[in-house]
C-alpha cells in the first residue's frame, strides 16, 4: 500500500481529496421523479390523504410523482420477492430520485404498515442500491396532540436507507380536524408547512440528483474493491 505521508493507514491510491472540480456543473432538465408512501390501510387514512395533497403540490412544483398503494404487500419475509407487489415498490425504489414518507403515530411510534414497505427494499439490489442518495421528506399524522417520535425514527431510517433527510418536516396533530370531507387540507399553518416540506424536497432533489454518485462514492468502499480485485487475480493465478 502507498501511504499518505503522515497518514500510514490510509492508501494513497484510493484517497482522494475532495474538490469542486469533481461536481457535475450541468442539471439534467427532466422532472424530478418524486415517490411517495403512507403508513395506513384505512378507508380514510389520514397519512393517505397528507401524501395525496404533497402530492398535487409537487405536481405543481414540476415533478413527476408515483404513490405506492400500500394495501396487498405481504408481510416481510412471508413471501419471496417475485410478488408482484414487492416486485412494483421495488421498481419504483429504483425509478425515483426523491421520496416522502408519511406514517400515523401508533404507540409512539411509525406503524408496521410502513415499516413492512421499507422492510421489503435491500441496501443493494441486483448491484444497485436502491435508496443510497436520493433525498428524503419525512411527515406523520398524530390522532391526538402534537408528537415528533415517527418523523424522528423516520430520520433514523432514512439515514440507515442511506438518504438525504432534507431539514424541514411536518407533524400534523388530530389530523382528523385538519381535513374537508372531499379529502382536501383546510387552509392552515400546517398546511403552509407541508407546502414548505414540498418545496424544500424539489429544491434538494434538483440540486443534488446529478451529484448523487460523488457523494456516495467512499474511500472504505474502493479500498474493499481493490481487495477484492486482488484477492481475485491472486487466487487465479495458483
Amino acid at each position: 500500500m502507498s501511504e499518505v505521508n503522515g497518514l500510514p493507514n490510509t492508501n494513497k491510491t484510493h484517497s482522494v481529496v475532495p474538490h469542486t472540480k469533481n461536481f457535475n456543473v450541468s442539471f439534467s432538465e427532466h422532472k424530478p421523479k418524486i415517490l411517495l408512501l403512507y403508513g395506513s390501510l384505512r378507508a380514510r387514512s389520514y397519512s393517505k390523504l397528507i401524501i395525496e395533497e404533497s402530492a398535487r403540490l409537487l405536481t405543481y412544483f414540476g415533478a413527476e410523482v408515483k404513490i405506492f398503494n400500500p394495501e396487498g404487500l405481504p408481510q416481510t419475509d412471508s413471501e419471496d420477492e417475485s410478488h408482484p407487489k414487492v416486485q412494483e415498490l421495488r421498481d419504483l425504489m429504483l425509478w425515483s430520485e426523491g421520496q416522502v414518507w408519511c406514517s400515523p403515530e401508533r404507540h409512539g411510534s411509525m406503524t408496521s404498515i410502513f415499516k413492512n414497505q421499507i422492510d421489503w427494499i435491500p441496501l443493494n439490489l441486483g448491484g444497485v442500491r436502491p435508496t443510497q442518495g436520493k433525498t428524503l421528506a419525512v411527515l406523520q399524522v398524530c390522532g391526538g396532540s402534537q408528537s415528533f417520535n415517527v418523523v424522528n425514527q423516520l430520520r433514523v431510517l432514512g439515514r440507515w436507507m442511506r438518504m438525504v433527510t432534507i431539514p424541514n418536516q411536518s407533524s400534523v396533530p388530530q389530523a382528523h380536524l385538519e381535513f374537508e370531507e372531499n379529502g382536501r387540507m383546510k387552509p392552515s399553518p400546517l398546511y403552509n408547512r407541508i407546502v414548505d416540506v414540498m418545496e424544500e424536497l424539489i429544491k434538494f432533489t434538483l440540486l443534488l440528483r446529478d451529484q448523487k454518485d460523488y457523494f456516495v462514492d467512499r474511500y472504505s468502499e474502493r479500498v474493499e474493491s481493490a481487495e477484492e480485485l486482488s484477492q481475485r487475480v491472486n487466487q487465479s493465478s495458483i
